[in-house]
Formats: structure tokens, sequence, C-alpha cells
């Protein structure tokens, strides 16, 4: 894996590119992790957490996932990307550009995400980038949700 100094915006902006890097590990949605993101959000809307309920009257056939839990997992997964920035200090989300609920995640549905650096742009407190995610349900050509985030690398 190639490495890269957070700070060498030239080789970091080598990194641009308009085409989705590969796909993350798959991580499955369960309604066991749907029914926890309720617990800590209090959002219990029964589109997500009553099954019975959303398996007859949901335009989905069963309960689906809250967007911002398939939001909150960005975190969580295993990218493979075959390089990665190195020496700071910490990083931090920074701000969102863009973010977008475009398909639902069915309670037991596996979703993978892929991503492309969108900008680089060097700070006084380290170095921005800008990173664009598709979050697909595994097999999907429609993504569930797209994301444009910048994080911060401090020196």
């Amino acid at each position: 894996m190639e490495t890269i100094r957070f700070d060498d915006i030239e080789n970091l902006r080598s990194k641009i590119s308009e085409e989705f890097g590969p796909w993350s590990k798959p991580i499955e949605v369960t309604q066991d992790k749907i029914n926890q993101f309720a617990a800590v959000t209090g959002d219990y809307q029964w589109i997500h957490v009553d099954v019975e309920r959303a398996k007859r009257e949901s335009p989905f056939g069963g309960p689906v996932a809250h967007g911002f839990l398939t939001l909150s997992l960005l975190a969580a997964f295993e990218y493979q990307n075959d390089w990665r920035a190195i020496g700071f200090r910490s990083f931090a989300n920074y701000r969102a550009n863009k973010l977008q609920f475009i398909s639902p995640v069915p309670a037991g549905a596996q979703i993978q995400a892929h991503s492309c650096i969108v900008a680089v742009e060097q700070r006084l407190q380290g170095t921005l980038i800008t990173q664009e995610t598709a979050v697909h349900v595994v097999g999907n050509e429609k993504p569930s949700l797209v994301y444009e985030g910048i994080m911060l690398y401090v020196k």
C-alpha cells in the first residue's frame, strides 16, 4: 500500500479522480442495528422499527434503515484503497458539502461503499481532503446515499 504524507499536497492531488475507488467490505444492516439506532436517537418511526406494520403498509415491503444510520456507518466501512495518508497528529470531520438519501436500505441488507478524492487544500492547521462517498445496497446500481465530506488532517 502506498503511503503519502498528509502535507504532501502534490502527491495527494494526484489522487483526485472522478472515478470511484474499489468497494469496501460489506456491512449488514440488521433489524437489531436499526432498533439500536432508534433507541439512541429517539427516532421510533414505524417504517424503521415496526416490522409487521412495515411489511403491511410500507412502500418498501418491510422496515428500512434510518438515513442517518446509513450515514453513520461510513466510519465502519473497511475501504480497500491502494494508498493512505500518514504523518498527521489527528483528523476530524470538518464540513459536509453534500448529503443525499437516494434509495432505501432494507433491514437485513448488505451495504458497501466506495469513494473518490474530489479536492485537496493546504491550510495553516493541516490539510483538507474532500471525498465523495457513495453507499449502495450490495448488487444495486443506484446508491442509497451520496455524501461529500471534508476531513481536516491536523499537523
